[in-house]
């Protein structure tokens, strides 16, 4: 798995990542909305609790590859 995430490209990684965080652009973000859900307590539903982890999803792969080739060093 790692192997894999290391493989990844940079630019697709960032790329992903600003496109889903912000993803629909218009009224609001779902993860800010989800985010806000979470804060308030009201993030229960399955659907929405899979929403949240799949717009964070290309965030966490970026950040872990970051944090894996660091390791290397």
């Amino acid at each position: 798995m790692k192997d894999f995430i290391k493989g990844l490209p940079y630019p697709l990684l960032i790329i992903m990542a600003v496109f889903m965080a912000f993803a629909p652009f218009q009224p609001e973000p779902h993860l800010v909305q989800k985010f806000d859900m979470l804060m308030a307590g009201k993030l229960s539903k399955p659907l929405d609790v899979f929403d949240f982890f799949w717009h964070l999803l290309p965030m966490t792969l970026l950040v872990t590859k970051f944090m894996l080739l660091q390791k290397e060093k």
